[in-house]
Formats: structure tokens, C-alpha cells, sequence
């Protein structure tokens, strides 16, 4: 997919891997699905969180079954089952999620994934 880019910074790109969604998701909580088995659910330690999002753009749902088949797996949905979190099986952390961790993130109390990361990236260093 080496034409695959961002509808946000390349609107006329041939292949919008990720395209604009059809209502903005910018301000509102919603509730995930985490999948089992996943990093993310390890992480969370649950299958069902809330998260506040922050976005306009998300995973073009035509080249969702692609992922799907590729090493990228969606380890999050919204309860219309929309993909809201990815990662990369093997990897020490590679997680992509349309909402925003750090905005639930407290220096006392950080994030989940805040926290995954830190830890990944120190163990790396």
C-alpha cells in the first residue's frame, strides 16, 4: 500500500487509508470492546473501558478487512464494532487508538497505555 495516506494532510491522495468519519467523534466518551488475547487487554486488564475521544478521522472501513488479514490487528471496537484500537502482535509496544489517552492521565494516576508505553520505551532504552 504504498500510496496509502491521511484524507487530513493529503485530501486528494488516491488511497485514503485513513478518511474523515461520518460524525465527529471530538468530546465524546464511548465504551470499547478490548479483545482477548491482546496486548491492550493485557494491558487494561478488561474487556470494556470508556475513553474520551478527540478525532475526525479514523481507519477507512474499505481497507478494514485488509488489516485485518495483514500482522495489524484491531484489538478495539465501539459497540457498533467500528475499530478504535490496533496494534502489532510481537511488537514491545505498537498501539494506535482513536482516542486520547494522555487527557484521562494524571501524574498520580497515569493511563493504562500512558503507563505500557513509559514502561516499553524504558525497557528499550
Amino acid at each position: 500500500m504504498a500510496e496509502a495516506d491521511h484524507e487530513e494532510s493529503s485530501p486528494e491522495a488516491s488511497l485514503k487509508l485513513i478518511s474523515k468519519l461520518s460524525c465527529s467523534l471530538v468530546g465524546q466518551e464511548k465504551r470499547i470492546r478490548v479483545v482477548p488475547n491482546t496486548q491492550a487487554h493485557q494491558i487494561y486488564g478488561t474487556m470494556d473501558i470508556i475513553e474520551m475521544f478527540a478525532c475526525n478521522y479514523g481507519l477507512n472501513a474499505a481497507f478494514e478487512d485488509h488489516m485485518r488479514s495483514k500482522d495489524l490487528i484491531v484489538s478495539g471496537s465501539d459497540e457498533d464494532g467500528t475499530s478504535r484500537m490496533v496494534e502489532l502482535p510481537g511488537h514491545p509496544f505498537f498501539i494506535a487508538t482513536l482516542f486520547v489517552p494522555q487527557v484521562l492521565s494524571q501524574q498520580e494516576n497515569p493511563h493504562p497505555l500512558v503507563r505500557a508505553f513509559i514502561a516499553a520505551a524504558s525497557f528499550l532504552g
